[in-house]
Parts: structure tokens; C-alpha cells; sequence
């Protein structure tokens, strides 16, 4: 495993920041961390990095312990505010990153032409947007090739276009074997680009799976809109008892045991449907479902 944790605790002042928290990320693996501000988050970062020290438990970064030169050979950091010195150009920004990295400075451009900079390279990065900013700080942590990305809120400051480039770029680097852990508030963009997601609420692990498993945990119910064919809307309310309608649209609710049962009796309605969409939880939905039941 490229990162292991185990039972892992950590307190400030006697408040639980992390709670015997265990979990896994695997060569590849592209894996989203969600919870509110004050869940633990920003403190599992700091500890993996080896940044602050933690109670009890354990913890592995690619076999070894975090903060030791083999760990930080093999790990990188985006922040979500990075900051670099206004008066350099990206390009002269990049080639210092390499030189404290031991690697040939030449590289630079390369690692700009993959975030989308090439064009920007001999600009001051004073004149750069939040975004761009952003992107010198992901291309900064693609420097040594490193086997584990930890990125604290990566898309802070990216335009649409820029976020789709961005992930992309992730599941070029998961496909060649680098494991992803991704703090984000993005629920929307996580929900389709990453591979497993972790939910912590208040220091506690409350979840984990891909997002099929945590829709099956939470149970929530499958929303169905039915659009009926035009003069068959008082067949259809009338076979589809329970339907609310909205205008022209009539809506089912049912739990996922009865998804397949209740999509049976719509289809079964033939030609007088015009249209039909189902409406799984989001993961939205499912956030606020782990992190309410964690806080009652």
C-alpha cells in the first residue's frame, strides 16, 4: 500500500482531532477525503507529510515513516493557497524548485507545457491569476515523480475548462501507478473523478467505499421522474399511484430495494412514456446523510 494508517489519534488540548482513524490508499487509487472545516482533514495531511506528530496508531508512507527522507522523496503537497515570490517568472520558479530537488533544471518547461503554462512561462508570476498560481504549485509537486499527491483543495481558483484539465492530468498520473489523496468541498467533481471516497466527521472515519458502496450504506431514496406521452398523463397518474406530478413531470420516490420494481411498473406503462430519468443520491446527499448521523 502506498499509504497505511491505523488506529490513528491526535489531540489538541485534549480534543480529539483525529479518532482512531484506519484506512488504506492503494498504487493508482484515486481517493477523495471529504468533511466539513474542523473534521480532521488538515490535521491527516499535516501527519502524513510529517508534518506534526500524532497520539497512537500508525502510519506508513510507502513503507516508511512520515517526514523521513525516503517518505518526502516519494510524496508531494499542493496547498489550497499557494504562494510563490511575485518578481520571478514561472519558468525561473520552476527551475529553482528543481535545483533544491536535486533534478536538471531543463525540465522546467516541461512540467509548465503539462499544467497548461507554456504559453505564461516568461511571465511574471505577480501578473498571474489565482488559478494560474495554483497550477505553477501542481506542477511544482509533479517535480521527482512522486509515488503519493496529497492535494488540499487543488481546484481552488480553476475555472470550468481548467478544473476538466485537471483531472485529467490526475488520472494520467493514476494510470501510471501515483496514489491520490484529494481534500476537497467540490462534491460534484470528486463524485465522478475519483475512485473511492473517505467522509470524516468530527475525527471519526464515518465512511468510506466507492460511491455505489456509500449509496448502499445510506440507503437514501432513488428519485424517478416519469414524462408521460401527451394525452396520456391521467393513464399514467392513474397506474403510478403515489406519483407526484410537477408539471408535466411525474415524480416517484421509492428506497433502492424497490428501484428495480418500481422501473418494472413504468416500463411496463409502454408507449404512453414519453421520457424517464433516474436520480440516484448524490454525493452531496450522501455527505450530509454520514455527516448528520455522526453529529446527532
Amino acid at each position: 500500500m502506498t499509504l497505511t494508517l491505523k488506529q490513528l489519534t491526535k489531540t489538541f488540548q485534549g480534543a480529539a482531532a483525529l479518532n482512531a482513524v484506519t484506512l488504506t490508499v492503494g498504487a493508482g487509487e484515486r481517493v477523495a477525503l471529504l468533511g466539513h472545516n474542523g473534521a480532521g482533514k488538515s490535521t491527516m495531511m499535516k501527519i502524513i507529510l510529517g508534518l506534526i506528530p500524532f497520539d497512537s496508531g500508525e502510519v506508513a508512507v510507502m513503507g516508511a515513516a512520515p517526514g523521513s527522507a525516503e517518505a518526502r522523496a516519494q510524496v508531494a503537497y499542493l496547498p489550497e493557497n499557494v504562494a510563490f515570490h511575485p518578481a520571478l517568472t514561472g519558468l525561473e520558479q520552476m527551475r529553482t524548485y528543481l535545483r533544491l530537488r536535486g533534478e536538471d533544471p531543463t525540465g522546467a518547461m516541461a512540467l509548465l507545457e503539462r499544467v497548461g503554462l507554456h504559453g505564461a512561462a516568461r511571465r511574471r508570476i505577480g501578473t498571474y491569476s489565482k488559478g494560474m498560481r495554483q497550477r505553477v504549485g501542481l506542477a511544482q509537486a509533479l517535480i521527482g515523480r512522486p509515488k503519493l499527491l496529497v492535494l488540499d483543495e487543488p481546484t481552488s481558483g480553476l475555472d470550468p475548462v481548467s478544473r476538466r484539465d485537471f483531472y485529467a492530468l490526475l488520472d494520467g498520473l493514476a494510470a501510471d501507478g501515483a496514489s491520490i489523496l484529494l481534500s476537497s468541498h467540490a462534491l460534484t467533481e470528486v463524485e465522478a473523478r475519483t475512485d473511492r471516497i473517505l467522509i470524516l466527521s468530527k475525527g471519526h472515519l464515518v465512511a468510506q467505499g466507492t460511491l455505489a458502496d456509500l449509496r448502499r450504506k445510506a440507503a437514501l431514496p432513488v428519485a424517478l421522474h416519469v414524462l408521460p406521452r401527451p394525452g396520456t398523463e391521467a393513464q399514467v397518474a392513474a397506474a403510478l399511484t403515489g406519483a407526484r406530478p410537477e408539471g408535466p413531470v411525474l415524480t416517484m420516490i421509492c428506497t433502492q430495494a424497490e428501484k428495480l420494481a418500481t422501473l418494472a411498473r413504468i416500463t411496463a406503462l409502454g408507449d404512453q412514456i414519453c421520457d424517464l430519468d433516474v436520480l440516484p443520491p448524490s454525493l452531496e446527499d450522501i455527505y450530509s446523510h454520514f455527516s448528520q448521523r455522526d453529529g446527532q
